[in-house]
């Protein structure tokens, strides 16, 4: 139901036919062309993700709960000790201390940021191990967020940049821009083609299916906005360790889920772009 939604959603929007189009020629195609999956769907890959996630749920969350819970519990313990009811004094000590204040901010930032792309790295190969038929392990996929970190980095920096530059005269380039991204991490953990590479790989994985991946994208920002609006009652009836608890459990699950999505859809874009099989995808890593 959810893909049928979303696929009419996504043909009004961005009246994508060249899936369909690509069927007239089917006829002079080899027959290992007809293994492909006919589009990408985003049903499918909602049951992939949920099911890889319940194949490996104590890695999963535990990679979530290291890479995401633990960063967001410690900023919302610190934020809590830092100013504890008392806003003046709070606004004096950023007042008195700025380069301190402004140090910290950005340090704070870029944990942040490396701990998610550890996150997402790990689960992609968690993701890509699974559906291959392996027995993901919790060594192997921190071993694998580590090792391209800093490519993983430029990217996320990059696509930032690019998405915002497209955005600033019109919002619509700059999701296009994302979309045809959206893949890049999986590619660069799972072909190694580097960061450029990445990027470019992933904008010819998506064409023809961005529309149905901008469907995907808004069922996980509308997911997202619901924990969202759960954590904020939370919050509102309990405050101080408990809130904080609870808001980093949220950012972890949240945060697990968009992060396997991406793997998954990185398989099925390959599987309706190719006809390549999960195993075929691992030989890459032999």
């Amino acid at each position: 139901m959810i893909g049928r939604v979303s696929s009419i959603l996504a043909d009004l929007l961005w009246g994508d036919r060249l899936a369909q189009s690509g069927q007239a020629g089917e006829g002079v195609m080899t027959s290992a062309a007809f293994v492909r999956q006919e589009k990408y769907q985003i049903g499918r890959v909602f049951n992939n993700t949920f099911s890889v996630i319940g194949r490996n749920i104590v890695l999963c969350v535990g990679l979530a709960a290291l890479f995401s819970g633990l960063p967001q519990l410690v900023t919302q313990l610190v934020r809590l000790n830092s100013h504890p009811g008392n806003p003046a004094s709070f606004a004096g000590a950023i007042t008195n201390h700025k380069l301190g204040f402004i140090i910290g901010t950005a340090v704070i930032v870029i944990l942040y940021l490396a701990f998610a792309f550890l996150l997402q790295s790990s689960l992609v190969r968690v993701a890509i191990e699974d559906m291959n038929g392996k027995k993901p392990t919790f060594g192997d996929s921190i071993a694998t967020a580590i090792r391209f970190l800093l490519p993983t980095v430029a990217i996320g920096l990059l696509v930032a940049l690019g998405v915002g530059a497209a955005s600033i005269a019109l919002v619509v380039p700059g999701i296009i821009l994302g979309l045809g991204w959206s893949v890049a991490i999986p590619v660069l953990i799972q072909e190694r083609l580097g960061v450029f590479g990445s990027m470019s790989r992933s904008r010819a994985l998506t064409k023809g299916s961005r529309s149905a991946l901008f469907g995907l994208f808004v069922i996980l920002v509308i997911m997202g906005l619901v924990m969202q609006s759960i954590t904020g009652v939370v919050v509102y009836l309990f405050h101080g360790i408990v809130a904080a608890v609870v808001a980093a459990m949220v950012q972890s699950i949240g945060s697990m889920v968009g992060s396997v999505a991406a793997a998954v859809s990185y398989v099925e874009l390959r599987q309706v772009k190719e006809g390549t099989g999960v195993d075929e995808l691992a030989e890459i890593f032999s």
